[in-house]
């Protein structure tokens, strides 16, 4: 539902429609009563503006002024998001810790990522095994069966927008930092996460686990 937008010449009607009738209630724009409404209809569209906002900030996809509120309700702000986050930062960090993870799988992890606003895909590995194992597959040792890699932009920028940041935000913020770090508190206590930054098919480089290696 759309939030009512009124502005100071809606009250001053409504105001002027709550008057008695009679020759000495006047609506003429120079009347006494018209200036006296006129100058008190201002606050009235000042407090609707106000719970318009109101209703914005009760949702965690788009907090600005409860946003602290939010913050402090989810364990926020933390060392995740560095010394001074953008507010659009801080509003991802809200909403993905309000929404939380579904269950311990890649579609979810890969939900968790979009509601932080990174791009990422994750690549489960299994031990290679007799019979199952095809030609150009990685031969992973045991230790392969927990590790995930999760495949992100190298440089995940966050661009000003009018109406959206607030004073001091940099016109540009990038990193990885909150996606590591928020990524290690869900992962299963069991599992790897392996991040790879810019990588695409062949330009995949190679890593190292428990003495398998992997291209």
């Amino acid at each position: 539902m759309r939030a009512p937008s009124l502005i100071a010449a809606d009250f001053l009607s409504a105001l002027q429609g709550l008057m008695p009738r009679g020759r000495i209630w006047t609506r003429a724009s120079d009347a006494v009563q018209t200036k006296v409404l006129a100058g008190l209809a201002p606050s009235y569209e000042r407090a609707t503006a106000r719970a318009n906002y109101l209703l914005v900030d009760a949702f965690p996809a788009s907090p600005y002024e409860l946003l602290p509120e939010w913050e402090s309700s989810l364990g926020l702000p933390d060392p995740c998001a560095g010394a001074a986050p953008t507010v659009p930062q801080r509003q991802a960090q809200v909403l993905a810790r309000f929404v939380g993870v579904g269950g311990p799988t890649i579609a979810a992890l890969e939900d968790f990522a979009s509601n932080l606003g990174y791009s990422v895909t994750i690549t489960q590995y299994t031990q290679a095994r007799a019979g199952l194992l095809k030609a150009g597959d990685p031969v992973c040792g045991y230790a392969w069966n927990f590790a995930w890699k999760i495949t992100a932009p190298l440089a995940s920028m966050k661009v000003a927008v009018a109406g959206g940041m607030a004073a001091g935000d940099p016109l540009v913020a990038w990193g990885n930092e909150v996606l590591e770090c928020e990524f290690r508190s869900v992962m299963p206590a069991h599992t790897i996460p392996i991040f790879a930054y810019g990588q695409t098919g062949a330009l995949d480089v190679s890593f190292t686990l428990g003495g398998s290696s992997l291209a």
